[in-house]
């Protein structure tokens, strides 16, 4: 069945324990700690928003990562983005379920990998500015070593790809040092060698910046953009029923209206953000946007479709943020109060007859 647009959800495999984190955070923790200690912090903040169909699963488990994959490819998502962690130095973090997914061959869904190329510091969990990892960039030696541990990604038969290139995104992609044009040339002269004839298209997201200038292929804005801050009042009247200090509040539908009514630079893919409210994580610290109802989730992404209509068929391209980053509130998995809704409206909207696409 034909779609409007192909979609790519990011995918958050921090859903199993890992030594680093019990060290830092207590035994077994994963993102499901911070979701599950979740409070509201305001009269009618509705948290913890809990999951629906798939559980708190564990993404050790092959089974749960079949589940989402059909449950994505049935709605209509294309591709997963599965955040990808290499501080340099060859130390990685995370990589279990990437690792897992390539070897086993399942499941049997596209994928490309985005670098979270940014240090892992305890600032909003209490620990101040200490490290957890920092991110590093020790030059040409470490581009190689990282170029050889994606490899086998970049080469999978599954791998996303955009005018026949294999393609990897990544984070920060004006932080890389010593400067990005370095670090894609290096990969594009890797590829070449290693069979990848055509390269990789490589993908930056920006924050005004341009990392086309830099040898990027395209651009994906970072998301959510929180330049609009609500009406004065509206932080009054919650100041007064709050139960304590505020998180940032902002409007979902004033974040729609407002990137939906922006252009898209030459060739920057859209973005969606599903939902947001990071408080579990950051607490008082966090940011929400308020009143994000289905019905503005679909107008966003109608008129995302709409804005793409003119692009060629293989670069109609929306990313989604998020699949399941559940302790920011923002995910598209079936949850406690709007359990497959999110899905439906992108089944609705996505398949040029949706009436076949059952």
């Amino acid at each position: 069945m034909k779609k409007k647009a192909r979609l790519i959800a990011f995918y958050l495999p921090q859903f199993h324990p890992i030594p680093e984190n019990d060290q830092f955070w207590g035994k077994g923790f994963t993102e499901w700690t911070n979701l599950t200690k979740a409070k509201p912090l305001f009269r009618g903040h509705e948290q913890p928003k809990l999951p629906a169909d798939l559980g708190f699963y564990d993404l050790r488990l092959p089974e749960v990562r079949l589940q989402q994959a059909n449950m994505a490819k049935h709605y209509g998502v294309e591709a997963f983005c599965y955040w990808h962690y290499w501080f340099g130095d060859g130390v990685r973090v995370l990589e279990r379920v990437i690792t897992e997914v390539v070897e086993s061959k399942q499941p049997d869904f596209p994928f490309l990998l985005g670098w979270a190329n940014e240090s892992w510091t305890g600032k909003w969990h209490g620990l101040d500015n200490q490290y957890i990892f920092k991110q590093t960039y020790p030059g040409f030696n470490d581009f190689e070593k990282h170029f050889y541990e994606v490899l086998p990604a970049l080469t999978d038969e599954r791998n996303f790809k955009i005018n026949d290139k294999p393609v990897f995104l990544v984070y920060r992609p004006m932080k890389i040092e010593p400067s990005p044009q370095h670090f894609v040339d290096a990969w594009q002269n890797l590829a070449v060698k290693n069979g990848i004839t055509n390269g990789i298209y490589f993908i930056g997201t920006h924050n005004n910046e341009d990392p086309i200038q830099h040898g990027f292929d395209a651009v994906v804005a970072n998301a959510p953009n929180f330049n609009y801050p609500q009406k004065t009042y509206l932080k009054k009247i919650f100041k007064v029923i709050s139960f304590g200090k505020l998180p940032n509040l902002f409007s979902y539908k004033k974040m729609v209206d407002h990137t939906v009514k922006k252009s898209l630079r030459k060739n920057e893919f859209p973005i969606i953000t599903s939902n947001w409210d990071n408080t579990p994580r950051s607490g008082s610290k966090g940011n929400i946007l308020l009143n994000d109802t289905l019905k503005y989730f679909e107008y966003f992404l109608s008129k995302t479709i709409d804005k793409i209509a003119g692009k060629p068929e293989e670069e109609k391209i929306i990313f989604l943020k998020s699949w399941n980053e559940w302790a920011e509130g923002n995910f598209l998995e079936p949850d406690m109060k709007n359990k497959d809704g999110r899905l439906k409206i992108i089944k609705k909207l996505i398949f040029e007859n949706e009436s076949n696409s059952k």
